[in-house]
C-alpha cells in the first residue's frame, strides 16, 4: 500500500484528480487526514541537533495547486489559510520531485515512520461530484433552476388565461356609435351579428378548439411545449442570421463578360477550327488590323489568337498548357513538333504548281527583313543540392516546392521515381501561374542563365559552390549569397550546420512526422522569395 507522498506525486505526475473534502484528503481508494506527515524533510530539520520534522500532506498539495503565485503571496495566503508553508529553499527541489523532474530526492527520509491510509468503500459517481462542487456553484444553479421555474409559470398561465377566455357569440353595441344617419349603430351591430355567423359557419375557429377539452394525447403534447417555451426562446435570441437567398445571389468581384468569348472558342472548334487565312479580306492585311489586346491577362481570352494574323500564320497552340511537364519533356516534344512541320512543309513544296500563286510567292516578292532575335527568358531559376544525402533534390523538389509536401528522397527511390536533369515546377497564385526552373547542375548554364539564377538550397559543406562564379578568392561563397537567396532545409530538431551559421542562409525546418506543419514552412519561403525578387529582379515573372 503505498504512502502520502507517493500518491501525491503519482497523482500529480498523472493530471488526476485529488478531492479535498473537509478533514481528508481523497486518492480514489484511500484516503488521508490533511495533516498526516509525509516522508519529505523540512529544511534545516534533522541536523545540529535539530529534531528531525517533515512537511505535511496539506502543505505539498497546498503548495501544488498555487504554484503560479509568487512566493510572498503564496506565503499570505496559506496564512490566510492557516496551513504550514513550504520554505523557501525547499520550494524548488519539493517541485522537481512532485512533477517527476527527478526520481528521486536527499529530502526524501526512507527511514521515516509511515502512515497508511484510510481504504474507502466504493461510492456512487455522483455523490463524489456532488462533494467537489462548491456552494457557489450549488447556488447559481438554485438560482438559474428558479428563474426558469418562474418563466415556465408564466407562460402556463398565458395559456390557461386563453384557454379559459369566453368565445364571443353576442355583438356588444354599447361601444358601438352611428356612423350617419343611414347606418346606425343597430344597423352596424346586425352587420357584425351576420359576420360572425357566417366567419362560424364557414370557418372553423381555433377557440372552439381551445375551448373543448383535449384528449390526454394533446394534453401531454400542450404541457411539452409549455415547458419548451423557455429553451425555444433562448435559442432564438442567439440565432444570427448569416446568408439569405438575396446575399447568396450576390457576386462580389466577379464579372461574367468573358462568357461570349468562350462559348464563340467552343463553337469554333466544333465547326472545324479556325478560319482559313486567305478567307481574309485584303484590306484587312494591306492596313494590318488586328484585335485590340487588353491590358491585363485573362486565361479566358485566348480566343483573340485564333486568328492566322495575330499568329503570324503559324500553328501556335494558344489552349496548350505545359503543367505537370519537365523541361526535358518540354524540349523533345517541340523538336517533334519542328521536324513534323518540315515535313509537311516539303511535300506541299513538292507537290505545289507554279501556275498557281500561294502565299510563298507573296513573300518571295517582299523586301528581306533582319531578323529579329528571340525575347530573353524571364523564367527564374533555383539551384537544389545534387547530393543524394540532401533534404531536397530533383526528386522531391517538385512535392516541396509545387505541393507543399514533404517526401524522403530515399522514398522516392524505393517507389521507382526516375531522376530527371531538371524540373519545371508551376507556382500557383491568385494572379495565375509562374512557372519555376529547377536544376542542380548549375556549371552547365550559360551567362543570361546565370543572370536569373534567384536562389540556392545550401546542404552545408563549401564545395557545393565549385565552379560558381562570385566566388571569392579563399573559396568562401559570402558574395554569392549577397547575389542568391540561399536556403537551408533541415528537420526541426537536428542540429544546424556550422557552416550555414556563419553564412547568410534563411533557415526552414520540416518535422520529420508531422506532414500537416509542411504547408507552414513552405508558404515561408515563398514568401521571402517574393521579396527578393521585387528588389533585386523586378526583370523576372514572380
Amino acid at each position: 500500500m503505498a504512502d502520502a507522498l507517493s500518491l501525491l506525486r503519482q497523482y500529480n505526475i498523472q493530471k488526476k484528480t485529488i478531492i479535498d473534502d473537509d478533514d481528508q484528503i481523497i486518492f480514489d481508494q484511500f484516503s488521508f487526514p490533511k495533516g498526516v506527515k509525509t516522508n519529505y524533510l523540512i529544511y534545516k530539520t534533522g541536523k545540529d541537533g535539530v529534531a528531525k520534522d517533515y512537511y505535511s500532506l496539506e502543505s505539498l498539495l497546498f503548495l501544488l495547486r498555487n504554484v503560479t503565485l509568487s512566493y510572498p503571496l503564496y506565503v499570505q495566503k496559506a496564512v490566510a489559510w492557516k496551513i504550514p508553508v513550504v520554505r523557501l529553499p525547499d520550494r524548488r527541489g519539493v517541485l522537481s520531485y512532485l512533477n517527476g523532474d527527478v526520481d528521486t530526492s536527499a529530502s526524501v527520509d526512507k527511514s521515516a515512520p509511515l502512515e497508511l491510509g484510510i481504504k474507502r468503500t466504493a461510492a456512487p459517481a455522483t455523490s463524489t461530484k456532488r462533494a467537489a462542487q462548491s456552494e457557489a456553484e450549488i447556488s447559481a444553479k438554485k438560482q438559474k433552476l428558479e428563474e426558469q421555474e418562474e418563466r415556465m409559470r408564466q407562460d402556463k398561465e398565458r395559456i390557461a388565461a386563453k384557454l379559459d377566455a369566453p368565445e364571443q357569440t353576442e355583438v356588444i353595441t354599447d361601444k358601438i356609435r352611428a356612423l350617419s344617419d343611414g347606418l346606425s349603430a343597430e344597423k352596424i351591430a346586425a352587420i357584425k351579428a351576420m359576420r360572425l355567423a357566417k366567419k362560424r359557419a364557414t370557418i372553423k375557429s381555433a377557440d372552439d378548439d381551445l375551448d373543448r377539452p383535449a384528449p390526454p394525447q394533446q394534453q401531454d403534447e400542450r404541457m411539452f411545449l409549455a415547458a419548451d417555451v423557455d429553451v425555444t426562446r433562448d435559442i432564438v435570441t442567439r440565432e444570427r442570421t448569416h446568408r439569405t437567398r438575396v446575399t447568396i445571389l450576390r457576386s462580389s468581384g466577379k464579372t461574367f463578360g468573358n462568357v461570349l468569348s468562350i462559348l464563340s472558342s467552343v463553337k469554333a472548334r466544333e465547326e472545324g477550327g479556325r478560319k482559313p487565312f486567305a478567307a481574309q479580306s485584303e484590306n484587312d492585311v494591306g492596313k494590318g488590323k488586328r484585335s485590340a489586346v487588353p491590358s491585363s491577362y485573362s486565361r479566358y481570352d485566348q480566343e483573340r489568337f485564333r486568328t492566322s494574323e495575330e499568329t503570324e500564320g503559324f500553328s501556335i497552340d494558344t489552349m496548350g498548357t505545359y503543367h505537370g511537364m519537365s523541361l526535358q519533356t518540354v524540349t523533345e516534344k517541340a523538336a517533334k513538333v519542328q521536324q513534323k512541320a518540315a515535313g509537311q512543309l516539303g511535300v506541299m513544296t513538292a507537290n505545289s504548281k507554279p501556275s498557281r500563286p500561294t502565299t510563298d510567292g507573296m513573300n518571295a516578292t517582299r523586301p528581306n527583313h533582319p531578323q529579329k532575335k528571340g525575347r530573353d527568358s524571364r523564367m527564374p531559376i533555383v539551384v537544389v543540392p545534387a547530393a543524394p544525402t540532401s533534404l531536397i533534390n530533383l526528386f522531391n523538389v517538385k512535392d516541396l516546392l509545387q505541393d507543399f509536401r514533404f517526401v524522403p528522397a530515399e522514398e522516392k527511390k524505393r517507389a521507382g521515381v526516375k531522376r530527371e536533369s531538371e524540373v519545371l515546377i508551376q507556382r500557383k497564385k491568385d494572379s495565375g501561374t509562374v512557372p519555376y526552373r529547377i536544376v542542380d547542375n548549375p556549371t552547365k548554364l550559360s551567362q543570361p542563365e546565370w543572370d536569373r539564377v534567384v536562389a540556392v538550397f545550401v546542404q552545408g559543406p563549401a564545395w557545393q559552390f565549385k565552379g560558381w562564379p562570385w566566388l571569392a578568392a579563399d573559396g568562401s561563397p559570402v558574395d554569392i549569397f549577397a547575389k542568391v537567396k540561399a536556403f537551408h532545409l533541415k528537420y526541426e530538431h537536428s542540429k544546424k550546420d556550422s557552416n550555414v551559421q556563419k553564412w547568410n542562409v534563411h533557415v526552414l525546418e520540416v518535422s520529420q512526422t508531422k506532414r500537416h506543419l509542411d504547408r507552414a514552412s513552405i508558404l515561408k519561403f515563398w514568401e521571402v522569395i517574393d521579396k527578393f525578387l521585387s528588389k533585386n529582379f523586378p526583370q523576372l515573372r514572380y
